[in-house]
């Protein structure tokens, strides 16, 4: 199974209480390890020397500095910087069945 490692820089949002987004992608992330992904989260708040171990973080943020996080790679390449991955992401990488949408089905409900 593939390694996916997301690199941010808090995991609660951009402030203190945590955002929609960082709740949707928080959930997302839990249904992908109950699913059986590898996925581990690095907040640059509460574990830089992660962000420093790294050569293809570190290098990132060097260039398009900490505004451009977050980062996920997948087995230690670049895969989506500057927004959180999709849950289809996160399976698709993880090497799991696709999420079905809201609905049922791809069309939002209108199948044929």
């Amino acid at each position: 199974m593939r390694n996916i490692q997301i690199f941010e820089l808090s995991q609660g949002g951009s402030g203190a209480v945590p955002d929609e987004a960082a709740a949707d992608f928080a959930a997302d992330v839990a249904w992908a390890k109950e699913q059986g992904a590898h996925i581990e989260r690095f907040s640059f708040a509460e574990q830089p020397d992660e962000f420093a171990r790294n050569a293809v973080v570190e290098d990132f943020v060097e260039r398009s500095g900490y505004d451009a996080l977050p980062l996920a790679l997948v087995d230690g390449e670049l895969a989506v910087a500057g927004r959180h991955p999709t849950r289809s992401e996160l399976a698709r990488w993880a090497g799991l069945a696709q999420p079905i949408a809201a609905g049922g089905c791809c069309s939002g409900g209108h199948c044929g």
